[in-house]
């Protein structure tokens, strides 16, 4: 097996999509939640993924086994009034790291995770925020991303 690399384009947008939800899948069913029956996010990905990856304020790396996508991460950028810690104002804001299951520990997602944080870096992102699963806590804490316990949300 040799695991290549390389950035999203168009043509694999279906095949991500699939992905995608089945991440957010796993992900509520791992934390004993119902995954909810009456939300279609197909259309809702399709819309953010050609949107987002025209502005440039959106790049993925994928993971392949020869023609089959087996990781992927995803990196969009955000600004806002600079502060202290972050003068350019300038945010990533990780997320779509998943990994086949039958390809886990084997690096994978610490690769993609290099790509999308360099692509933050040259973007000019002072911070990278993640809200992590409980799979990839692990994951972030070894590669030096810290704890913030004054994040907090609001849903509408």
């Amino acid at each position: 097996m040799s695991i290549t690399y390389k950035r999203l384009s168009e043509k694999e947008l279906s095949t991500i999509i699939k992905m995608r939800i089945d991440q957010l899948t796993e992900e509520y069913t791992s934390e004993g939640r119902t995954v909810p029956k009456d939300v279609d996010l197909e259309a809702s990905l399709m819309d953010f993924y050609k949107r987002n990856i025209a502005a440039g304020t959106y790049v993925s790396w994928l993971a392949l086994d020869g023609d089959k996508i087996v990781g992927t991460s995803g990196m969009s950028f955000a600004e806002k009034p600079p502060y202290f810690t972050c003068p350019s104002g300038k945010l990533g804001i990780l997320s779509s790291m998943y990994t086949d299951p039958e390809y886990r520990r084997m690096g994978i997602a610490t690769q993609l995770l290099d790509r999308v944080v360099k692509e933050a870096k040259d973007y000019g992102c002072g911070t990278i925020y993640i809200t992590a699963s409980d799979m990839g806590v692990k994951l972030y804490e070894a590669y030096g991303f810290k704890h913030n316990g004054n994040f907090m949300q609001y849903n509408f």
